[in-house]
This record gives structure tokens, sequence and C-alpha cells, in this order.
């Protein structure tokens, strides 16, 4: 493991997210754009917003970015070597405003920073007031998990720039350690979880978020429990990413009336399953 893998591991174990880590390249992100468009194309925006599911199982493009090396060298650091793809899909944010935001601090023409909490709350106010925009609410991924044994891994890869005036994701830094929070039934129209729920804002220390935007190309990655949301895309450009669930083998999947989900596209990403949890296993 080199030196800077290691630091992101540590980075990872007490912030819970990474943020801009170089993906692609400009071959293999103009490629996989041109495969998504072709998609977007056939099925149309209102389904590849959020319906494109799983669908490593169909295309071999997708399962490539899925097996990425780049991907699997940051995911193995932090899950060990033994790695279940879980789930994977596509989440598009389409433009609906005509007026864009101010756009998130960028330095020169390939990296760009984390946005300070200021920024966050500014927008926040701003964005509030574009009623039924989709946007994600405040929530942790291991409310919808139904896996015990081992932690849940999400990898936000982007195909389109992500940034504060389309919506990029902003976390709580350090929440994954807080356990897992109560979540109820979002009261904001737009909310583009499939069961519309929301952490309490009261229990959600926004003063401490920071905004994780990313170029094209670049990834971020944060754990289960960490607390996170996405405003509404507020700008003239598409917000595509391509959404990877990561898990050790160790992981097993557990029935909960409160979180039931059936898990029929695993697969091997790397190393070799000891545990045989999931009898659909590829």
């Amino acid at each position: 493991m080199s030196v800077s893998t290691c630091q992101m591991k540590e980075r990872y174990n007490q912030q819970g997210f990474l943020s801009a880590v170089p993906v692609l390249d400009d071959t293999e992100l103009r490629e996989a754009r041109q495969a998504f468009n072709h998609l977007e194309r056939e099925f149309g925006e209102e389904y590849t917003q959020y319906s494109l599911h799983n669908v490593h199982l169909q295309y071999p493009w997708v399962m490539g970015l899925a097996k990425h090396p780049h991907i699997l060298q940051v995911v193995q650091s932090i899950l060990g070597s033994d790695v279940i793809l879980l789930d994977s899909r596509f989440i598009c944010k389409y433009p609906t405003s005509p007026t864009p935001h101010p756009t998130a601090t960028q330095a020169g023409n390939d990296a760009i920073t984390l946005t300070s909490e200021e920024e966050v709350r500014s927008l926040e106010t701003d964005q509030q007031n574009e009623t039924g925009l989709p946007f994600v609410a405040w929530h942790q991924d291991m409310r919808y998990w139904g896996i015990a044994g081992g932690p849940v891994l999400s990898v936000w890869l982007a195909l389109d720039d992500s940034l504060a005036e389309s919506g990029a994701l902003k976390v709580i830094p350090g929440s994954h350690c807080s356990g897992l929070l109560p979540h109820q039934l979002a009261s904001r129209p737009g909310n583009m979880l499939s069961v519309n729920q929301e952490i309490p804002e009261e229990l959600v220390q926004t003063d401490s978020a920071l905004l994780c935007p990313l170029l094209a190309g670049q990834m971020s990655i944060h754990d289960g429990f960490l607390v996170h949301a996405s405003d509404p895309n507020t700008s003239q450009k598409r917000r595509c990413g391509f959404v990877i669930r990561y898990i050790p083998t160790c992981a097993y999947p557990v029935q909960d009336p409160d979180r039931p989900r059936h898990f029929h596209a695993t697969v091997m990403a790397s190393g070799s399953d000891q545990f045989n949890h999931f009898s659909t296993l590829l």
C-alpha cells in the first residue's frame, strides 16, 4: 500500500469520507459519457434520472467502471482485499433553472476544493426557496441497507462536474461515529430518496457541513453511517454520477422489516469469498 493510500485510509476512518480522488483519464471519461448518453437517448431523462439500477449486470462498460483499478485500490485499502460489489445506480440531476448560482471554489483546471460551511449555509438558504426541485435530504445509507457484520462503502463516480450550483454532495465530517440516527418522513417536496425520509434537522450538525465538489472523472467515497445530503441542481448543466456500494465478504444481509432489501446483483469485485453469505453472488 502506498503512503498516499495509507493517508487516505486514515483520513477516511477519521472523517468518514474522501473526496476529489482521481479515477478516470480523459479517454475513459469520454467513453463512459458517450455510453451513458446513448442510454439517455434510448430510455429518456425521466428514466435515467434514477432508474438505471444494477445495470452493471447488463453492460460491460458499467461493470468496467465498478471494477476500475483506481477505485478498487482505494476500496481495498479500507475494506480489505476481499470485496463484494453490492449494488449500483446512476443518479442524474437534470437542469431545471435558467439562473445558475455561484460555483464552488475551483483551483486551476484540475483541482477542486471543499466549500466552506458558510458557503454551504448560503446555498441552502437560496435553494430552500426552490420548492419541488429534486434534492436528497440529510440521511445515512445504513438506514436503507439490511447489512450487518461489516461496513457498507459508497462510491460516487462523477461523469459530470458536481459543483455547488449543480447539487454536489455535502457531508457532516465524523458523523459516521454517531451510530444510526432516527429518520422521519420528509416534509419538503422533491426528495429523491425512494422512501422519502430524512434525519430531523435538530439532529444534524449543519454548522460543520462541508460541500464535496467533484470534477468529472473524480470520485468521492463515504461510510454507510456518514450523514450526507445534496441540494437541487440549479445550474444549466446535467449532474450525473455512478453510485457503487461495496462491502467486505464478512458482511451479510439481515431480515429487517425497516430495511427490506434484496440483493440480486452482487458480484465479486476482488479477492475471494470464504463466507458465502450471498447465494446470488456472481
